[in-house]
């Protein structure tokens, strides 16, 4: 066992990984379970959303609800995938061998994985505007545009990526000559 399996910041890590990714699975199947109950008890929401939405047409906020709770689920599985993805790199981590190649793949994946949060938040943040015109005595902000941290986030992952491949290529040529 190295001092590496030991170590308690990865421990944490993984730990805090694991917890967060169980979140996320809660998460989602309570979205999932929420959709159908919109649908099925369609006559209660659309007299909610009648006092609510003066002036609306009903099934357009039904519309937008169950749309924002699709996006709201692909969020969550785009997440859940990065922090699967960073959990093995963890894992390599342990082992004590991080610079392979299969890191270097994670990386670019996680680095496209942040970009398709940008681009789903995107909608996201157009239906709550929509939402917060047209709910009468709610004021809704919401965040409707890129994220300077999310493209941040991006580069430094696909940098790290090419990092870990760099990495893992000057290893196997030092091996080679051993």
């Amino acid at each position: 066992m190295t001092s590496l399996t030991r170590d308690p910041l990865l421990t944490a890590a993984k730990a805090l990984l694991l917890v967060l990714m169980a979140v996320l699975c809660f998460a989602g199947v309570v979205i999932v379970g929420v959709i159908p109950v919109v649908l099925v008890a369609h006559g209660q929401v659309t007299a909610k959303l009648a006092e609510a939405m003066p002036g609306v047409d009903p099934w357009q906020a039904i519309g937008a609800i169950i749309a924002l709770l699709v996006l709201a689920f692909v969020l969550l599985a785009l997440v859940f995938q990065s922090l699967r993805l960073l959990k093995h790199i963890v894992d390599t981590v342990g082992e004590g061998d991080p610079f392979v190649p299969a890191n270097a793949r994670r990386l670019t994946q996680m680095a496209w994985l942040v970009l398709a949060v940008q681009v789903v938040t995107l909608p996201m943040g157009a239906i709550g505007l929509w939402i917060g015109s047209v709910v009468k005595d709610v004021h809704v902000h919401t965040d409707a545009g890129i994220s300077g941290n999310g493209l941040l986030l991006m580069l430094v992952l696909f940098i790290l990526a090419r990092v870990f491949r760099q990495g893992a290529a000057m290893r196997e040529e030092l091996e080679g000559t051993g």
